[in-house]
């Protein structure tokens, strides 16, 4: 139990950890006047057996009762005030400094992680800390402090009524560390349920379409219906284990306050305890519990928080990318790759690539699935870092600039496109969120995107779905290259942009992609002919190697893969109906 809470302060931040601090230092104060109702108490009991019941003794009682309920409301409400506080700013802090490092973490990582495990870290996880933590640690707390006040009290009154709480005492910590061991495991299983539930209701969510297109309906439930099943059956699995040991804490210290009943009852019958005394020791054993009890029942949940946080930190002690680089700003744009080598999961998926390409160029990126074309402009552009060789920007080794300093020099516009569930504008100005209208309205009609925008119900201002569900494919595109022209990169990469969309909107793409490469440095991922065949240069790229490079005309002379890929496209074309 104080391992854990030990381990809770260490992953608050400074400043909430002294709110924490200071509430369990309030929270002492707040025991000490609580325990203050024990002498009002004794001061009554004395002057009834005393037959001295006096408007002064009514007063002083009166008087000491008031001031502990008045001073326990007090330092109550600080000492939650502050641990409130505590909680709500650790978390936001915390929510604050995980997206700060899932920024700089390698893109394998979102590979090996799925983005329901990240999202219920982020959202469910911390929502757990922010919600229960707060309260948990405040109750816990306040039970130990008042539990330890009142047994100091009562160990002054009598040494032997005081040894018969402490053995009660020591038994219950006994059942409370099993209750602890116990939900270790079952806490874990939780939380991961949980993000197993959020990953199942996110990838049903967004494949509805293809679910239903293609009648899967039915399996597809049956895998959200079992993720749901197995969540419930965690939680209430969790809840099943820890109620016998929750029963026997309850059960220990009710029993524990009879045997002190019976024992001051015996001792003042044998004569070794005046009446005053056993009386007080009576009435104290209804109180000694009372925070206990639910500071026990509580502290059960305290094995959640602390699986929380170590998922919370577990993503925060994974390593980032070495960002600690110059902001350096490189005289030229030409790209250079010196025999970089990368491998993900053990398996090579570039070997040993040299090239070369000057600014104001534009390489084509051709090959079969699988070949590593993605992942030579994720190395390009320092998405990952190589494992071998070198790639430099300027003649400047990418790792020697600053994140944010290699970055404004690319801009990216891949096949599937994400816009944020905002306005239209603030998707174009998502680099430059305070340029003026007028700016994105000209990176619009750059992007040929104006026109429909503007038959839209509020233009500018309209506000589109989560990841633009509310746009065709074409529209989406083109609003992705108006903010890449906003940015006004002096590098573009083009991942497939033209692969998904309609005929329609390919001439008016074909158009806006025209006007964001102009004068600029471009890396396109291409498999339609006529934006291949115009490149200064193509790279063929296969088995993680280059496999052939040159121009078009240079390639279509000789026996390879590219020859194979244009006639393979020619004869595509050439099918009618």
């Amino acid at each position: 139990m104080f391992k854990i809470l030990k381990n809770f302060f260490g992953f608050c931040n400074a400043e909430d950890r002294k709110r924490f601090y200071a509430s369990i230092v309030l929270s002492l104060f707040q025991a000490m006047f609580e325990a203050l109702k024990i002498p009002a108490i004794a001061c009554m009991v004395k002057a009834l057996l005393d037959d001295n019941v006096t408007s002064k003794t009514c007063l002083t009682c009166l008087f000491i009762m008031l001031v502990s309920i008045i001073g326990s409301g007090v330092f109550k409400s600080k000492a939650t005030m502050l641990q409130t506080e505590g909680g709500y700013n650790t978390c936001a802090n915390k929510r604050m400094q995980l997206a700060e490092h899932l920024r700089y973490l390698p893109m394998g990582y979102y590979n090996e992680n799925s983005l329901g495990r990240i999202m219920s870290v982020t959202t469910n996880t911390m929502q757990n800390l922010e919600n229960v933590a707060t309260r948990v640690v405040m109750i816990v707390c306040s039970g130990l402090l008042s539990t330890a006040v009142i047994t100091a009290m009562v160990i002054f009154f009598d040494w032997r009524i005081g040894v018969i709480l402490c053995l009660g005492l020591a038994v219950f910590f006994l059942i409370n560390s099993g209750m602890m061991k116990a939900s270790a495991g079952m806490a874990k299983q939780k939380l991961e349920k949980d993000s197993a539930l959020i990953a199942k209701v996110i990838e049903y969510i967004q494949g509805i379409f293809e679910v239903r297109t293609f009648r899967l309906t039915g399996s597809r439930s049956r895998e959200l219906n079992t993720a749901i099943d197995e969540n419930e059956h965690a939680n209430s699995a969790m809840e099943l284990k820890l109620i016998p040991y929750m029963t026997m804490q309850s059960f220990l210290l009710k029993a524990v306050g009879t045997v002190i009943v019976l024992a001051s009852v015996l001792l003042h019958i044998d004569g070794s305890m005046d009446l005053l005394t056993a009386i007080i020791m009576i009435i104290s054993s209804y109180l000694i519990y009372a925070q206990l009890d639910n500071a026990g029942k509580y502290s059960a949940l305290l094995r959640t928080v602390d699986v929380s946080v170590r998922q919370a930190q577990e993503i925060l002690d994974t390593p980032q990318m070495d960002i600690s680089g110059s902001d350096t700003v490189p005289e030229h744009f030409d790209i250079a790759a010196e025999n970089i080598g990368f491998s993900y999961d053990k398996r090579k998926i570039i070997d040993g690539i040299s090239l070369a390409l000057p600014e104001h160029t534009t390489t084509a990126i051709v090959g079969p699935s699988g070949g590593g074309k993605t992942t030579l402009t994720s190395l390009l552009s320092r998405f990952w870092d190589v494992d071998e060789g070198k790639v430099s920007l300027g003649g400047i080794d990418v790792r020697e600039y600053s994140m944010d300093a290699l970055m404004k020099n690319y801009s990216f516009v891949f096949q599937r496109v994400y816009l944020f569930a905002d306005t239209i504008a603030n998707n174009i100005r998502f680099g430059q969120p305070e340029a003026p209208i007028e700016k994105v309205i000209e990176a619009a009609k750059k992007a040929c995107c104006h026109e429909f925008i503007m038959q839209l119900p509020d233009g500018y201002d309209t506000i589109i779905g989560e990841g633009g569900a509310s746009l065709s494919g074409g529209e989406k595109q083109r609003i992705s290259i108006a903010r890449a022209i906003m940015k006004d990169a002096p590098i573009i990469i083009l991942d497939e942009a033209t692969a998904n969309v309609d005929p329609e909107n390919e001439a008016e793409l074909m158009k806006a992609i025209d006007a964001l490469t102009k004068e600029k440095t471009i890396i396109m991922i291409a498999h339609r002919l006529k934006t291949v065949r115009s490149a200064d240069r193509i790279l063929v790229i296969a088995n993680g190697r280059i496999a052939q490079q040159g121009t078009h005309d240079t390639l279509m002379r000789e026996t390879g893969i590219y020859r194979s890929f244009v006639e393979s496209r020619r004869e595509a074309a050439s099918w009618r109906l």
